[in-house]
Formats: C-alpha cells, sequence, structure tokens
C-alpha cells in the first residue's frame, strides 16, 4: 500500500507485472547467500534513497519491491546485483520517459502560474493510456505553454512588475548558479533580443524546471555511479576475507601477498566512491545555501513573478539541503571501507 499512495495504482499494477519476473530471473545466482556482505543495514539505507528519491520511476519502484519484500536481505542484494540495472534500462524506454517527464512538468509548472500546463500534465500523469502521455511529451506540453504565455499577455501584470533589479539577479543566475540547467534558463531569459516574456516564463516556471532537471541529473549520476561501486566491493570484500583466512592456514608467501592484493583491490574501490561522495558533500553544500539566499530573496520581494518563486525555492532548498544530509553519510560509510580494507591489509602484513 505505501507504494501505491506514492504511484498510480494503474501504472504500478502493469509496471511491477513486467518487473517482478525479470529481475527474479536476472539475480538468479546472485553469489549474496555465501558472499560477506559489505554491510546490509547501509545497503537497505541505499535502496530507501533510491525507493524515495530516484528521478526514474521504476527504479523507484523496484526499489520498494525489494524493501517491501518477505525476504528484504536477500531481494536488496538481488536488487543492486542485477534489478537495478534492469529498471534503468526500462526507464531509459519511451513509454517510461513521458511518464516521467509529465510527473516531472506537474511538479514545478503550478496550477496557480501555469494552469494551462500544470492541467495537461495532471491529465497525462492520471491517464491509464500511454497515447495520452506521448501526445503531451510531442506537442501537448508546448500548445499548453502556449495557452499560458497568452493569457500572462493578455494580463500584462508580471511583465509591468518587472523591475532592472530582476533582470540583474536572472542575468548574475545566468553565470554563477550552481545548476547547469538553471544557468541554461536563466541564460535564455536574458539573452540579446529577449523580450520581458521570457523573463516573466522564467519566474514563473523555467527557473523551477531548471532547478528541477539540476537535482535529477544530481540524483541519477550518483545512483547509477554508487550503484556500481557497492555490487562490486560486496564481492571484493568477500574474496579479500577469503584470502585473509586463506593465508593464515598457509605458511606460502603467496598465499599472504595474494591476501594483501585482496584488500588493496577493495580499497581501490573504496577510495573513488568516498571521494565522490566527498565532492557531493561539497556540491550539495553550495545548492543548499544558493537555494536558500533564493528563498530569501524571493520572501522579500513583492510582485507575482517572485511570488512563483517562494514555494519552488523551499522545496528546493529542503531537497538539497537533504541531499547534503545524504552526501555526508554516504562519505563516511565510503570512507569506513576504505579503513576496513587499508586495516585487513595491515592485519596480513603483520601477520607475514
Amino acid at each position: 500500500m505505501r507504494v501505491r499512495a506514492l504511484l498510480c495504482g494503474a501504472c504500478f499494477t502493469a509496471i511491477v507485472s513486467v518487473l517482478t519476473p525479470s529481475v527474479a530471473l536476472a539475480a538468479d545466482g546472485v553469489p549474496g547467500a555465501t558472499a560477506v556482505a559489505a554491510t546490509p543495514a547501509a545497503d537497505r539505507v541505499w535502496v530507501q534513497y533510491l525507493a524515495q528519491r530516484d528521478p526514474r520511476s521504476l527504479v523507484r519502484i523496484a526499489a520498494w519491491q525489494a524493501l517491501l519484500s518477505s525476504d528484504p536481505d536477500a531481494a536488496i542484494a538481488q536488487f543492486l546485483t542485477s534489478g537495478y540495472d534492469y529498471a534503468v534500462r526500462l526507464s531509459a524506454e519511451r513509454k517510461a520517459r513521458n511518464a516521467d517527464f509529465a510527473k516531472r512538468v506537474l511538479a514545478t509548472f503550478t496550477a496557480d502560474f501555469a494552469p494551462e500546463v500544470h492541467a495537461a500534465a495532471q491529465f497525462a500523469v492520471n491517464s491509464r493510456n500511454d497515447a495520452d502521455r506521448e501526445r503531451f511529451a510531442n506537442g501537448g506540453f508546448e500548445a499548453a505553454k502556449q495557452r499560458d504565455a497568452a493569457a500572462r499577455q493578455a494580463r500584462g501584470d508580471q511583465a509591468a512588475a518587472l523591475s532592472a533589479a530582476d533582470r540583474a539577479f536572472v542575468t548574475d543566475l545566468a553565470g554563477h548558479d550552481p545548476g547547469a540547467q538553471v544557468r541554461v534558463s536563466a541564460a535564455y531569459a536574458v539573452r540579446t533580443g529577449a523580450s520581458d516574456d521570457d523573463l516573466v516564463e522564467f519566474f514563473t516556471s523555467g527557473w523551477a524546471f531548471g532547478a528541477r532537471l539540476d537535482l535529477e541529473a544530481f540524483r541519477q549520476a550518483s545512483a547509477d555511479d554508487d550503484a556500481r561501486w557497492r555490487v562490486t566491493v560486496t564481492g571484493l570484500l568477500a574474496d579479500a576475507a577469503a584470502a585473509e583466512e586463506a593465508a593464515k592456514n598457509a605458511s606460502a608467501e603467496l598465499a599472504r601477498a595474494n591476501a594483501v592484493s585482496a584488500w588493496q583491490a577493495v580499497g581501490r574501490q573504496a577510495a573513488p566512491a568516498e571521494s565522490y561522495w566527498d565532492g557531493a558533500r561539497r556540491i550539495t553544500d553550495d545548492q543548499a545555501a544558493n537555494w536558500a539566499a533564493v528563498l530569501a530573496a524571493a520572501n522579500s520581494a513583492t510582485g507575482p513573478n517572485w511570488a512563483a518563486m517562494t514555494g519552488p525555492a523551499g522545496t528546493a532548498q529542503a531537497d538539497w539541503t537533504a541531499e547534503r544530509d545524504f552526501a555526508v553519510q554516504q562519505a563516511a560509510y565510503w570512507n569506513s571501507l576504505l579503513q576496513q580494507a587499508l586495516d585487513g591489509e595491515q592485519r596480513v602484513r603483520a601477520g607475514s
């Protein structure tokens, strides 16, 4: 029931029927039952993160399946070994991309400031027909944007409310915002030849949409990299533990050298992961601080343009703060595995 609360019932039922047998077949032969796991609790935390925050609906569903399984430890091991990759491949298919696009638009084009787009996105998300989402992604979205733009132009209040300070703020975003997609959207809004309507559109929806794309790009890259590191390090830890045990019962120098090499392999896998998450902590900290500043600006400003950004800015600040906290946690986790590798290597060397 928890999953169905997050996703439309029809979509969930259809997708689970596709995912479940395929993931199970792909996971046959996983050595997790006899291998030494990295840390099952840490893997569970990681899969919970994917279930809640991965931008791809099918990845979230597959992660929830693992967490809600009657044997979650085994299901999580299977998910990390093969289910994740399978869900990623399905997510790249056209129907899944259209569904995720409609949800992204619905989350960033509000009913107050972009009613036509919001309504069209809501219809696409709720529809049981893939063709409706296809039409929305290929023409329907742009048509709804034009209807909203025409209504704004007819009212004229948002264009009239623009100030030189507003334009200067967006120009600064174009050059210095920490998000690549926000920079692109801001640069388009203040490009040579841009109209007041372009700037209004940026405040109304372009800023929030670009911000969502930046957040999703970060989450997806983090998930793809960490999933690869995580499944590999589990096997490497098992190999290192077995090699160290073998070295204890052998006098041959080769056995000890193999154990040292096995622990070094764990370190080589953990080091880039720890470095990535340490860098992610800095990125997320910059983004959280940036959105705190945007929220403060929106709260202190007046007029309909900045009012459109109050909600999205608060959401973005909360999202990036949560990402920062998770990055700190993951950096500590991978640092602990790196230290485990160093300790293991030293034990073997001391035993020699």
